[in-house]
């Protein structure tokens, strides 16, 4: 599983987060997980994985509608949480210049992930990894609507989407090895991005993502369009 990805990069660490909202510069991590896997014989391994609730900054509380969405809790950030820096170092140690990222909805989760690491000096390190964006593979391979959920659905996945960080990086991974059975061209998504003519390119962009306008109904594959990139 993951051939040409694990022939090209010594591991893959897949992640997720969860938020306190959608503003990468103002909203925190609450929850960051990863699982960095390589392969080992014809089967991959997890040589590592972390899944840690952090502790919001002091007087900070979480919304409601995160609570809701997630079961995550103000005192279960306080009884179990780690402190930012703590999560910060852990995640950062699965990162070598030789491993290939990979989330779902990756833009989302890498913008955080730089302003999460970037008061402890550890921020250069997503600037030495590849990328791949699990959503913007799915996008290619099935219609609307394009949730993690609806990809579980469609491929039949044993794992699910439970808005939870280790839950949702395992559901990614799963899904990343059934893309890779049904089509081999994973390593043609690595630092490509798709994002919804209907809004525009994204913001932050990542410097080293190559950025396109991925319509729902195109004939073809993202990386054979003609680079639309604003």
């Amino acid at each position: 599983m993951l051939d040409k990805l694990l022939e090209r990069y010594e591991a893959v660490v897949v992640l997720d987060t969860e938020t306190t909202g959608v503003y990468c510069r103002r909203d925190e991590i609450i929850e960051l997980a990863a699982l960095r896997v390589v392969r080992c014989g014809a089967e991959l391994r997890r040589e590592a994985e972390m899944d840690d609730l952090i502790r919001l900054p002091e007087g900070r509380r979480l919304p409601g509608v995160i609570t809701d969405l997630t079961g995550i809790t103000d005192q279960m950030l306080q009884a179990d949480g780690v402190c930012a820096q703590q999560a910060a170092e852990r995640f950062a140690s699965m990162l070598t210049p030789e491993t290939l990222l990979v989330a779902y909805n990756a833009q989302f989760d890498l913008s955080f992930l730089y302003f999460f690491l970037l008061p402890f000096g550890l921020a250069d390190r997503l600037r030495h990894v590849a990328r791949i964006d699990a959503m913007t593979v799915y996008k290619d391979r099935r219609p609307y609507p394009h949730r993690l959920a609806n990809a579980v659905e469609a491929y039949r996945l044993a794992g699910q989407n439970t808005h939870r960080a280790i839950d949702d990086a395992a559901a990614t991974l799963e899904l990343l090895c059934a893309m890779e059975r049904e089509r081999d061209d994973l390593e043609r998504y690595i630092d490509l991005f798709g994002y919804n003519p209907k809004y525009g390119a994204p913001r932050p962009r990542i410097r080293s993502v190559t950025y396109r306008a991925q319509p729902y109904d195109s004939p073809l594959p993202l990386y054979a369009l003609p680079d639309a990139e604003p």
